[in-house]
């Protein structure tokens, strides 16, 4: 767990904040043996923002994607250069996930 943001998850929390989408997301929150970038348990929604390195990471987020579902969670993956290139593409990503409950 990081204490400060990056500046793609900060920009993202901007707009996930204050119940914004009409749900209330925390941002990194402790979830079993993981860290969710960002959550919306009345909703059952996890989103996480994937920096570059995710693409070597495949195989351990597919493995921390099932453990949310087992939990009941939706996750939603945004991409930190959709968030960088187009923030409110980003956003409807989200709003899509947590509007279909």
């Amino acid at each position: 767990m990081r204490f400060s943001l990056t500046p793609t998850e900060e920009a993202l929390w901007q707009e996930l904040r204050g119940g914004r989408l009409g749900v209330v997301f925390r941002r990194q929150v402790p979830v079993g043996n993981y860290v969710a970038d960002f959550l919306a348990a009345s909703v059952k929604v996890v989103v996480e923002v994937d920096g570059g390195y995710h693409a070597e990471r495949r195989a351990a987020d597919a493995r921390r994607d099932r453990y949310f579902a087992r939990l009941g969670y939706r996750v939603v993956r945004v991409e930190a250069e959709l968030v960088r290139r187009d923030l409110a593409q980003a956003v409807e990503r989200v709003r899509g996930v947590v509007g279909h409950r």
